[in-house]
């Protein structure tokens, strides 16, 4: 008989340790709640649904999240495959049509024959072992209960923001141009320079603006690394301009100047139809986000096919909880992955499903789970999420921070070359064993 494995939850943690796994011989029943039930965030039945941005963020290796993707390709991620094939110009990132991303991921998964999906709710951890929680920062009340109820500690919570998409025929382009900041890549970014007086006009109105949660600010329920747009702009009259609205690397054809300040709106579909608001989200209401986001030159007409919302994110105490394996310190036959663990990011959390799917399928098949090396960014990752010192454990990107430090001093870019080389080495030893 098919040793068998559990994973609840359909997004890009959940579909890619499903495929790990499957790719090890073992059985999978997928469980994801959606149609039946659906999240703040979430507007489709499709698997691996992207709710945020559409960047998978930069492919360079002298990039902590690109060298994770490389990575990722080299053990034959699902999520990477698909979003390879679904990819729409944004310079030098990954970025993808998100509709046609969570199809690829979802016809994948059904036409496996390994791989059962169930589409019903999980209300509370079922007896069945190995299992895998993958249910992301959008847990259900339901199940959040019963995990906290098996792990005896509190959750981490943070409230996340999802910026808004336009329609392309909207934006008038006599007033933006195509450029990638330095002129990395092809020139995928429609950029919308703001003069002094136009961006002070913009700070003044976005800080007044009606926002849905005005005491949420004053609790600290949001996640540092990605803050409203309006929380931001009340840090101080140039803290965007330092931030998602910085003009740095940006030259306006028409002047032949840097801006003062530059919104940059990003393809968002294949067809080019629909761009979102890099960096713009928001808990303004929506009505609000019309007016504020209108005073930005050449969006004065745009057409939101999508506002920014707001919604809680929920997280493990990864250090109190997880062992670098992702598995449960008091339950190691249940591991977690994806966001859930306390990594930030879209590729991150895959990553995070691609270990657990590994280590899921070998503890089905009796085999001790294996720990990524620490070199690698998996093995970053994974020591992250279960051995942080952090007295105040938060939600994090990779970055070459979490990597094992190199002996002397480097210049950045070489010793982003030696920390690359170094991890992939080991990735490969690691990969080998799996054979």
């Amino acid at each position: 008989m098919m040793e068998s494995l559990l994973i609840i939850g359909g997004g890009l943690a959940g579909c890619e340790a499903a495929w790990q796994a499957s790719r090890l011989g073992v059985s999978i029943t997928l469980y994801e709640m959606r149609p039946h039930k659906f999240t703040p965030a979430h507007h489709t039945d499709l698997l691996a649904e992207l709710v945020c941005s559409n960047s998978l963020r930069s492919t360079s290796l002298a990039n902590a999240v690109g060298l994770l993707k490389e990575e990722m390709m080299l053990a034959d991620s699902l999520i990477m495959k698909c979003a390879q094939e679904t990819s729409v110009p944004a310079g030098g990132a990954l970025a993808v049509d998100r509709a046609k991303f969570a199809e690829r991921v979802t016809e994948e998964i059904v036409k496996s024959s390994r791989i059962k999906p169930v589409r019903e709710e999980v209300v509370e951890i079922p007896e069945q072992r190995p299992l895998i929680i993958a249910t992301g920062p959008l847990t259900s009340d339901h199940l959040s209960n019963s995990i906290a109820s098996l792990t005896g500690k509190e959750y981490l919570f943070f409230y996340d923001a999802v910026a808004p998409l336009v329609t392309l025929e909207s934006i008038n382009t006599n007033l933006v141009f195509r450029q990638s900041r330095y002129g990395k890549g092809e020139a995928a970014y429609l950029n919308a320079p703001l003069n002094e007086d136009e961006y002070r006009r913009f700070w003044e109105r976005l800080v007044a603006a009606e926002v849905n949660d005005p005491r949420a600010f004053e609790r600290n329920l949001f996640f540092e690394g990605c803050l409203p747009l309006e929380v931001m702009a009340r840090r101080g009259f140039d803290t965007l301009r330092f931030g998602p609205l910085k003009p740095v690397g940006l030259i306006d054809p028409r002047t032949g100047k840097e801006p003062f300040a530059v919104v940059q709106l990003r393809q968002d579909n294949a067809a080019g139809s629909i761009y979102n608001l890099v960096g713009f989200q928001t808990q303004l209401k929506w009505g609000e986000q019309k007016n504020v986001f209108r005073m930005i030159p050449g969006l004065e007409n745009a057409e939101f096919v999508r506002f920014g919302v707001m919604h809680r994110n929920t997280f493990l105490n990864g250090p109190q909880l997880l062992q670098p394996t992702l598995q449960l310190r008091k339950a190691p036959q249940i591991l977690c992955a994806g966001q859930i663990t306390g990594v930030e990011g879209y590729v991150e959390s895959a990553a995070c499903g691609l270990i657990a799917g590994i280590n899921g399928a070998r503890l089905a098949s009796g085999k001790e789970p294996l720990i990524p090396p620490q070199q690698s960014a998996h093995g970053s990752l994974c020591r992250h999420v279960s051995a942080s010192a952090s007295s105040n454990f938060q939600p994090m990107n990779i970055n070459y921070g979490l990597f094992p430090p190199l002996p002397g001093k480097l210049p950045r870019r070489l010793r982003a070359q030696r920390i690359s080389e170094r991890a992939l080495a080991s990735w490969s030893q690691f990969l080998a064993k799996l054979l």
